[in-house]
This record gives C-alpha cells, sequence and structure tokens, in this order.
C-alpha cells in the first residue's frame, strides 16, 4: 500500500497477484486433482483388466488341465469299446492304467448296473452300493466321458468324477469313471494368480461348495449370503444372482469366470488399496511437481507483471502530479499499447494545459494592467471632480457676492436718484464701487473660464475610461474563449477517460488496472471543468461589472456635456454682466464728469441695476445647478474607482488561480 495525499492507495501489481496466484494455484490443484481421478480410474480399468486377464488364465489352465485328465479318460473308455475285453480282461486294463495319471491315483474303474465293479487290485476306491453313488448316476446319463459334481471320497478327499457309458456290445450297462483330487485344482487357482496381491477360489455353483480357497479352512464350506466376511457374503449374492460381470464389492475389484465343461466359477478378487497404491504414489508426485510448478509459475507472473505495468508508475506519478497544478512535468512514452498510448494523451494534454495557462496568466496579467489603468483613470476623474465641485463652490460664492454687490449696486443707484445733488463723495464711492464690480466680474469671467476646460478635460478623461474599460470588455471576451478551450479540453479528456474505462471493462480482469487510470482522469477532467466554469463565472462577474462601469460613465459623459453647455451658457452671462458692468462704469464716469446729467444717469442705473440683479440671480440658480452637477460627477467617479478596484480584485483572483498550476 502507498500513502498519496493521505490516503492509501493499493497497488495494481499487488491486485494482479492476488487474482492470478490464486487462480494458478487452484488451476495446478484442479489439474493434480483430475490427473488423480483420471490415473485412479485408469489404475482401475488396468487393474480390472489384469484381474480378468488373470482369472481368465486360471480358468484356461483349470479347463486345460481337466481336459488333458478328461482325455486320458476317454482313451481308456475308446480302448475297452474297441477291444470289447472280457471281464479278466477288463480287469487287467484297470491295473495297466492304474498310477497312469498321476492326479488318479485310484485309476479308471468300471461298474454294472447289476453291482458288479472292475477297478485295479490296487485300487482303494469304495465301490459299496456303486449303483447308489453319485458317479454311477451322472454316467447313466452320459455316453462320452464328462465331469460331474464334486463330492468327498470315504477318506473326506474332494474328488471329482469323469464318467460315462461304455459301449462295448455286451448289451449290459456299463459305468467307466475315474477320480480327480481337487488337490491339483486348488494348486492352480492359489498359485497362477498373475497379478500381485490378487486371490482366487473356486465354487461349484451347484451347490455353493467351495473347491479351493487360499483359506484351507473355507475349502468344503458354503458359499454364504450370510457370510461374516463382507466380500464373501457380497459374492454369494453376486453368485445367486448369476451375475459374472467384473464388479466393486466390498472395496474389492471382483471378477467371475465360469469354467466351461463345469459348474464350476472361479471368482477373483484384488483390494482397493493395491491398486491405488501406485495411484497414491503418482498423486503424490503430481502434488510435489504441483507446488515446484506454483513456485516457479508465481515467480515468473511476479516477473512479467512487473514488467508489464512498471510503465504505470510512471503515469500514475505524472496524473498525481497534475492533480496538484503541477504542469511542468515530463511524460515518457512507454512502447506501442495502450499504456503507451495514455502516455501519449497524457503528455498532449499536459502539453496543452500548459499552453492553455500560459495564455490565460498572459492575459490576467493584461487584464491586471487595464484595471490598474482603469482605477488611476477613476482616481484621476474623481479628483478632477473634486476640483470641480471646490471650483463651482467658489464659483457658487463668487455668485452670491456678485449678488450682493448687484443689489448694493442697485440700492447706491437709487440712493444716487435721490441724493445726486448731496454728494459727490457717494458718486466717487459708486465709481470705486464700480471699479471693483468689475474685477469681481472679471475674475468671475475667469473662473467660469477655467471651469469650461476643467470639465472638457474630465469629458476627455471620461472618454478614456470609456475606451479603456471596453479593451477590458474585450480581454474579457478572449478570456471567456480560453475558459471555452479549457471546457471542450475537459470534455474531450473526459470522453478519453470514459473510453479508457469502457476498453478496460471489454479487457476483463486484466483491464481493471486500467480502469483505475481512467477513473482518475475523468476526475482531473472533472476538476479542470469545474475550475473552467468558476473562471466563467468570475469573466462573467467581470463584464458585469465593466457594462455597469460603461454605463456610468456614458450617465457621467451626458451629465458632462450638459454642465459643459450650462458652463457656456454662464460665460455667455458673465461676458453680458461684464460688458453691461463696464457700460455702467463709463456711465459713473459720466456722472463723475457731468453731474449735471446725474439724474438721467441714476435712472439709467436704477434700471441697469434692476437688470444686472435678475441676472445676478439666474447666474446664482445655474451657478447651484452646476454645484450640484459637479458633485454627482464626483460621486459617479467615485463610482468608477470602486469598479475599477473591484475589477483590479478580479483580476488578482483570476492570477491566484492560475498560478496554482506550476507550467
Amino acid at each position: 500500500m502507498e500513502k498519496v495525499n493521505g490516503k492509501r492507495h493499493a497497488k495494481i501489481k499487488n491486485k494482479l497477484l492476488l487474482f492470478l496466484v490464486p487462480a494458478v494455484v487452484a488451476t495446478i490443484l484442479i489439474l493434480v486433482l483430475i490427473s488423480g481421478y483420471l490415473s485412479s480410474r485408469s489404475m482401475t480399468q488396468m487393474a480390472t483388466s489384469a484381474l480378468n486377464s488373470s482369472i481368465s488364465n486360471q480358468a484356461d489352465n483349470i479347463e486345460a488341465w481337466l481336459n488333458y485328465n478328461l482325455q486320458n479318460f476317454s482313451t481308456v473308455k475308446q480302448l475297452v469299446e474297441k477291444d470289447k475285453p472280457s471281464d479278466s480282461e477288463l480287469s487287467a486294463i484297470m491295473d495297466a492304467y492304474y498310477g497312469f495319471n498321476p492326479y488318479c491315483k485310484n485309476g479308471p474303474y468300471v461298474a454294472t448296473k447289476a453291482g458288479k465293479v472292475f477297478k485295479a487290485s490296487e485300487s482303494t476306491k469304495n465301490t459299496d452300493n456303486v449303483t447308489e453313488q453319485e458317479w454311477f448316476k451322472q454316467g447313466m446319463t452320459r455316453v462320452n466321458m464328462v465331469y460331474g459334481s464334486t463330492y468327498k471320497d470315504v477318506d473326506g478327499t474332494n474328488v471329482i468324477s469323469a464318467s460315462g457309458i461304455i459301449n462295448d456290445g455286451s448289451g449290459e450297462l456299463k459305468i467307466m469313471a475315474a477320480d480327480l483330487s481337487l488337490d491339483q485344482i486348488s494348486i492352480i487357482v492359489n498359485s497362477k494368480v498373475k497379478m500381485d496381491q490378487a486371490a482366487s477360489f473356486l465354487v461349484d455353483i451347484t451347490d455353493k461348495t467351495i473347491l479351493a480357497h487360499r483359506d484351507k479352512n473355507r475349502v468344503s464350506t458354503k458359499l454364504d449370503t450370510s457370510d461374516s466376511d463382507n466380500l464373501m457374503s457380497a459374492i454369494a449374492k453376486k453368485v445367486n444372482e448369476r451375475n459374472y460381470s467384473t464388479v466393486t464389492l466390498a472395496n474389492n475389484v471382483v471378477a467371475f469366470k465360469p469354467i466351461s465343461g463345469t459348474d464350476w466359477i472361479l471368482i477373483s478378487y484384488v483390494h482397493n488399496s493395491t491398486i491405488m497404491k501406485d495411484v497414491t504414489k503418482l498423486v503424490t508426485t503430481l502434488a510435489v511437481i504441483g507446488v515446484i510448478a506454483i513456485v516457479l509459475i508465481v515467480l515468473l507472473i511476479n516477473l512479467m507483471v512487473t514488467k508489464v505495468i512498471a510503465p504505470l508508475g510512471g503515469i500514475t506519478k505524472n496524473i498525481t502530479d497534475m492533480s496538484a497544478g503541477d504542469f511542468t512535468i515530463d511524460v515518457r512514452h512507454e512502447g506501442n499499447d495502450e499504456i503507451g498510448l495514455m502516455s501519449d494523451k497524457v503528455s498532449e494534454f499536459v502539453y496543452s494545459m500548459r499552453n492553455m495557462l500560459s495564455v490565460i496568466n498572459d492575459e490576467s496579467k493584461k487584464l491586471k494592467e487595464q484595471s490598474d489603468n482603469s482605477d488611476t483613470v477613476s482616481k484621476s476623474m474623481y479628483e478632477a471632480s473634486q476640483s470641480q465641485s471646490e471650483a463651482m463652490k467658489n464659483l457658487n460664492s463668487t455668485v452670491d457676492q456678485l449678488a450682493v454687490a448687484v443689489n448694493e449696486i442697485a440700492q447706491s443707484a437709487t440712493t444716487l436718484a435721490m441724493v445726486v445733488a448731496d454728494t459727490r463723495d457717494n458718486s466717487n464711492q459708486a465709481n470705486e464701487s464700480m471699479k471693483e464690480t468689475v474685477e469681481i466680474s472679471k475674475k468671475g469671467r475667469n473662473d467660469m473660464e477655467q471651469l469650461a476646460d476643467a470639465m472638457q478635460y474630465i469629458k476627455s478623461s471620461n472618454d478614456d475610461l470609456v475606451t479603456s474599460i471596453n479593451e477590458v470588455g474585450k480581454a474579457s471576451e478572449e478570456i471567456t474563449n480560453i475558459v471555452g478551450l479549457i471546457s471542450e479540453i475537459a470534455e474531450q479528456t473526459n470522453l478519453l477517460s470514459l473510453n479508457a474505462s469502457i476498453e478496460a471493462a471489454r479487457a476483463g480482469e486484466s483491464g481493471k488496472g486500467f480502469a483505475v487510470v481512467a477513473t482518475e482522469i475523468g476526475k482531473l477532467a472533472q476538476n479542470s471543468a469545474s475550475s473552467a466554469d468558476s473562471i466563467a463565472k468570475l469573466i462573467n462577474d467581470v463584464g458585469k461589472a465593466i457594462d455597469s462601469v460603461v454605463a456610468q460613465a456614458q450617465t457621467s459623459a451626458k451629465n458632462i456635456d450638459t454642465n459643459s453647455e450650462l458652463i457656456q451658457t454662464a460665460v455667455q452671462t458673465f461676458d453680458r454682466i461684464y460688458q453691461n458692468i463696464e457700460k455702467s462704469n463709463e456711465l459713473i464716469e459720466l456722472m463723475i464728469k457731468d453731474v449735471e446729467k446725474v439724474d438721467d444717469v441714476a435712472s439709467n442705473v436704477a434700471a441697469i441695476s434692476e437688470e444686472q440683479a435678475a441676472s445676478t440671480d439666474e447666474i446664482l440658480e445655474t451657478s447651484r445647478r452646476m454645484v450640484e452637477q459637479a458633485n454627482s460627477i464626483t460621486k459617479n467617479s467615485q463610482d468608477v474607482a470602486d469598479n475599477s478596484h473591484e475589477l483590479a480584485n478580479t483580476s488578482e483572483m483570476l492570477t491566484s488561480y492560475v498560478q496554482k498550476f506550476k507550467i
């Protein structure tokens, strides 16, 4: 496990090993189990075949031995039938064949229906009541020599007799027979087993007597389904069913083989543990080989997985650095497979983001400079508007003084008309007052011209401000286009992530590691899209602020134009006042020079004073309106300054967002 940004992340290598190693182990175990099962099945089949071959060989040996003896007995029978000997000759023939067959210790013998018996003189055969003996009864039903059922001789030996009718032409019923001891058959049954650790026994199915068995205690006993030995009990059930197919009984493979020419059945069996001994060795060997194979395959898988996914480590580090805002990374190109394609696309994305962030950074700097210029212009405009406001206040004060002076002139003219004859000094004072009025008018006229120039400067500054704000608006539109490009790149990256996830899903388990990388790229694209949306919102706010500033600047321009017209009107009024006052001065001088005409002059002065008073009131009202407009311009200038400051803050915020990335 690795820690990235404080979180623990599992390695793809460990995940692949976690899936592959159990799969390999399970596969090898399944192969070992299948091999063991197939080996067990094959061994069982081979053992069954070997057991069938062994029992067939034993049966063939028994049949060959029986046929050999039967052929000997048939030869004696044919000789008797051919020679048609007398009774003495027949006894001589029996003596001659005594000991001829080592398996027939009493030699052949003949008995008639009348109970007469012909046998070798050394024979110990019990011939009492011969017509009631089993061999005689069986022989009466056969023309050729044929084996009958087994029975115990007088000495307790298990024997089998071959008997048949002799056709010697005498007309008397004669039965020839010969006894075979079953000891040789027991030897064949117990010693002719080809398969190791297999055993056989011979059963006469007519009475279920066991004729031969490796356990001598079972010889001459009956094969019974109630036997305490589970195997013998199961074999008895099988024999009773007359089903002699090879089967597994009591954990033993059992084969059955009827002996041709007899009522005997040869039964051979071998325990499953004997068969499975080699299977156990084979399974053990396979298990050891499987363990070695697991170790080797795990090492090989570890080596291959390490080599295949090694490039993913570099790509993961690059993506982690990008998510932290570092676009100074250099993405290495790894091969021409899916991982190589992923590194190429990451490299293209880094290059695009690097260029885009550089452009945004440059534009944000331009916006900062323009916002600073706008702030400077707005401050200058604010200072000019304050100066204009002060000038208008001074103008208002001057107009007030002018009004006072005009009123005084009117009063003086009226007084002059009434008392013109009384004092020349008052005329001189009037002359001085008129001169002072002329100076005041000149000063007022100059102030109004200065006010007009200030208004023109304010108008020019306002136009420059509108131009700068429009340039800021264009820069905002360029930034908006760049943000749109960022959103498109984020969408394309998100589509690329989605395609990578689809390809990883198609690849199945081997593609899950790619699906994790595609998810991280998708998250990065979503973060880029979210940042682009934030920038777009900020640009939108900047655009709104710019529109508001433009509207206020246009309003200020209109107000400035209006104030300029009013100021021009005031200038014209001051010109008229100046002209009137100048004319009044000339009249006063004429009044001084020509006192006689003072009545007429006083009348004219009174009329002019009244006109001047009315004009002064009009000027005073105009001055008051100009003061109000100057205050409005000052307020609008302050709003422009605030908006420029807000634009500067927005530019700084945009710059801070861009500076989070390293390019």
